[in-house]
């Protein structure tokens, strides 16, 4: 998943981004709804993370604006403020969850993947997938029942098909996925991996069509 998070503490902001990056999740980091919005407009988010106070204004209001122009992208809140009646205004401008802060990044974790799963039409965090069997929440493979590991732009790509199957991804969208890993991507980056991904979950895991893209493939 690429995630978009809006948070202007930066002692809170750095903790966050490495524990996503360390989930094997891609990150972006903003602390202006500004900077929110133009980051939105150029890139497509798999999810969002909002605090509710900015110092350019309220995160209530920019949610409320995102889901009136149809932006259905999951969001989940992280504020301080933590009234009821804080957390019914959360849900009924359009969130998903709502996160109290102080909060466990373990928990963050637990509710990313819990939103995730959700919207990808996987509520199950345990997977089958032919020979393999994949852990959602742990983020972890089994493949004849032997575990496979995965680096975390492995896994990126990997999450990518496992959340649209049968879709077909353009190799730009699969690059959307480990920008935030690296200032560049290159050209063959997405061939190499997907090299890697056959190489540890079998040949035919990620079907190949020509000019066109990838797909998860049958099992």
């Amino acid at each position: 998943m690429r995630i978009l998070l809006i948070e202007d503490d930066t002692v809170l902001g750095a903790a966050v981004r490495d524990q996503i990056a360390a989930d094997g999740q891609s990150v972006d980091w903003v602390s202006r709804l500004d900077a929110a919005g133009d980051a939105i407009a150029a890139t497509g988010y798999d999810l969002i993370l909002l605090d509710l106070m900015l110092p350019d204004g309220r995160g209530i209001g920019f949610l409320k604006a995102l889901r009136s122009r149809g932006d259905v992208t999951p969001v989940i809140i992280l504020t301080a403020l933590d009234q009821i009646s804080d957390r019914i205004d959360g849900l009924n401008a359009g969130a998903d969850d709502y996160l109290v802060k102080p909060f466990d990044l373990a928990e963050l974790s637990a509710r990313i993947g819990s939103v995730a799963r959700r919207y990808s039409g996987n509520p199950n965090p345990i997977i089958s997938h032919g020979a393999l069997e994949i852990d959602l929440a742990a983020r972890s493979i089994r493949r004849d029942g032997k575990a496979v590991y995965l680096t975390a732009r492995e896994w990126a790509l990997f999450d990518a098909f496992l959340s649209r199957p049968g879709q077909l991804l353009s190799k730009m969208q699969l690059e959307d996925k480990l920008y935030a890993f690296d200032t560049e991507v290159e050209s063959n980056t997405i061939e190499v991996h997907i090299s890697r991904l056959r190489k540890k979950l079998g040949a035919r895991i990620i079907q190949t069509e020509r000019g066109l893209g990838y797909r998860l493939g049958t099992p």
